[in-house]
């Protein structure tokens, strides 16, 4: 489903070139779960970046589903992640003017989908929002925005699931129920999830976890 192949990435600060991935490489299977760990500021996060096309490498390659994904224009990148990608930020990226509901359901509006206020608020529901779905999001906590975006990453069972610390803002409780969600349709729609995780038992979850260091990955008892 999704393969890096040698990928190199750096960031320039301040005159310099900060190496950010050395090299990675990880190939996923369709219907795999995959944790990837590693310490705060190892470049997790970049690589999701770069698995789902929002940064481009320095070198290397990147295959969706047999698509050489930095091959593609940006609105072919726009369309594909619209269409079978799902991707969980930390810092949310909801829509201020948008209530929870609209905020959902805009990405099956966007693709002229029928029925998506509907389905927007059937997932609400599932996440235990429902109470909650005509609020904006300067109305909710931290945690209800995360469900929120969680919600609006999966309304339209993408094929490949991504999520950045999709448990961190959230209690113990709230977090299971969460977790529960991304492996259920990770079950349920035989799709690919890729989780960056700091929590073991979340990692400990997925079929597979790898340890991002030094800008490789590698399995994580290796």
């Amino acid at each position: 489903m999704i393969a890096l192949k040698n990928v190199h990435l750096a960031y320039s600060a301040a005159g310099r070139s900060i190496p950010v991935l050395s090299g990675a490489s990880l190939c996923v299977s369709q219907g795999e779960s995959v944790a990837i760990i590693g310490p705060s500021g190892s470049g997790k996060t970049s690589l999701l970046l770069v698995l789902t096309g929002l940064e481009t490498p320095d070198s290397g390659s990147v295959t969706f589903d047999g698509i050489d994904l930095h091959a593609q224009s940006k609105d072919a990148r726009a369309d594909l992640r619209r269409d079978r990608i799902g991707i969980v930020f930390q810092n949310f990226h909801l829509i201020p003017s948008l209530t929870a509901r609209e905020n959902v359901a805009l990405p099956l509006d966007i693709a002229g989908a029928d029925n998506a206020r509907g389905r927007a608020a059937t997932l609400l529901e599932r996440v235990g929002l429902g109470h909650r779905m005509d609020h904006y999001p300067n109305a909710m906590s931290g945690g209800e925005r995360q469900r929120v975006a969680l919600a609006r990453a999966l309304i339209h069972q993408p094929a490949l699931m991504v999520a950045d610390e999709p448990t961190g803002n959230l209690d113990n409780q709230t977090g299971d129920a969460v977790a529960d969600l991304l492996f259920e349709l990770n079950q349920e729609n035989d799709a690919t999830l890729i989780l960056v995780t700091h929590d073991p038992a979340l990692a400990a979850r997925c079929q597979r976890q790898v340890r991002l260091h030094d800008g490789q990955l590698k399995p994580a008892d290796a």
